[in-house]
């Protein structure tokens, strides 16, 4: 586009969390001279999210607002207002507060969590995704209630890790066999299990709530815990409902179907972060990456897309980290379509890694405190580097030691 042109350009991004609010400054970092609009559904300045289940939680901080001078940027907030749906032949998105015309349109509605059936309205009962969930969560901390965590993924084991450090009683209820296991093959969760009860949490698997009364939780097997407050974790989905009737793809979990360069089925619509999915060609299948590195990644494909750099194409490394029960997890990669599993370290030790191949080359890496077996993995995992498996599984041996050449 010329710069005459681009200067009457219309850029409006679709939610105000990470894959927005990047998305924005992205824009401006490459030169984009035209409008930039971010349209967010809370009333609070834009904030990162990964806190909320830490310092936030714990009132460690107040809160966690991006470090971003929106007004030296040229980049409009518009706060508190929801997205309704929009209209791809007129280029104009629909809000509470009227319709809002584009050139080009941003989807960064990231996920919502999925709520417990039955709960809806129920006392007591909680999620932990907005600044005002943490908010409503730190007295319910601070007072050292009893806590059930329904749920023992990623959200559940840093809640349940916030809380004990907080001094609350916690009971960790999963229906599957052990922890993660959505996320990670059984051999790699189990030793995680442990890590519970060294914290002084309850794990209860195989184990469903029935209902919520008052001050207890009722599971399936008849048994009551106590509980002063419920907190669900049991995933989340693409918050995309609002894009009915649009005509814009969704994908099988509720996902915006977007291609490699993060554009949409619809004309001048890109999306980006929790709420879409994207082609992998490194892994060969489409992926939906519900994690805080793919909405900071996503936007510079999605700036420069803006601006006609035809070259960018969105292939990621996944990366994610985690803090729970005193331990750094961090993974990166994709591990589905492995060959081999490598251990590197004793699994019940403090500091461990698995290595998944796929012809003996590093696909995926989880890393449980050894932070230098995740940075060199995920720079062999970009590179697609061929390995040598018996090097790698010494664990005395620096990662990138066992590439070969």
């Amino acid at each position: 586009m010329t710069e005459q042109t681009q200067a009457q350009q219309r850029v409006v991004v679709v939610g105000a969390g990470m894959a927005g609010v990047q998305t924005a400054v992205a824009l401006r970092e490459r030169g984009f001279q035209g409008t930039v609009t971010v349209i967010g559904a809370e009333p609070h300045q834009p904030y990162d999210r990964p806190p909320l289940s830490k310092a936030v939680l714990l009132g460690k901080a107040e809160g966690s607002a991006f470090e971003v001078d929106f007004e030296a940027l040229g980049i409009e907030l518009r706060l508190g207002r929801e997205a309704l749906g929009v209209r791809p032949d007129a280029h104009e998105l629909d809000t509470e507060a009227g319709p809002v015309p584009y050139d080009v349109l941003v989807l960064a509605t990231g996920a919502e969590p999925i709520r417990l059936p039955g709960t809806e309205g129920v006392p007591g009962v909680h999620l932990l995704r907005t600044l005002d969930d943490a908010e409503r969560l730190r007295p319910v901390l601070a007072r050292q209630h009893d806590i059930v965590v329904v749920g023992a993924g990623w959200i559940g084991a840093e809640f349940a890790t916030a809380a004990r450090e907080a001094g609350c009683a916690v009971t960790v209820v999963e229906a599957a066999d052990r922890p993660l296991a959505g996320a990670l093959p059984a051999e790699v969760a189990a030793p995680m299990t442990s890590w519970y009860a060294d914290a002084g949490a309850d794990l209860r698997t195989h184990a469903r709530v029935v209902r919520v009364e008052p001050g207890e939780v009722v599971l399936d097997d008849g048994s009551r815990v106590p509980a002063g407050a419920v907190v669900v974790g049991i995933g989340a989905r693409p918050a995309t409902a609002w894009l009915a009737g649009s005509g814009i793809e969704l994908g099988a979990h509720g996902e915006v179907v977007a291609d490699e360069r993060l554009h949409t089925s619809a004309p001048d619509v890109y999306a980006v972060g929790d709420c879409a999915s994207f082609p992998s060609g490194r892994y060969g299948e489409r992926l939906m990456v519900h994690h805080w590195d793919n909405a900071l990644q996503g936007p510079r494909t999605v700036a420069a897309a803006v601006l006609g750099e035809t070259s960018a194409v969105y292939d990621p490394v996944p990366y994610f980290w985690s803090e729970q029960f005193g331990r750094f997890v961090q993974y990166a990669g994709h591990h589905k379509s492995a060959d081999t599993t490598l251990w590197r370290g004793d699994p019940s030790g403090p500091a461990w890694s698995v290595c998944w191949l796929r012809e003996n080359r590093l696909v995926a890496l989880l890393a449980v405190g050894r932070p230098r077996d995740l940075a060199q993995g995920r720079r062999l995992i970009d590179a697609g580097t061929e390995m040598t498996p018996d090097l790698l599984a010494d664990p005395a041996r620096p990662l990138k030691a066992a590439a070969k050449g």
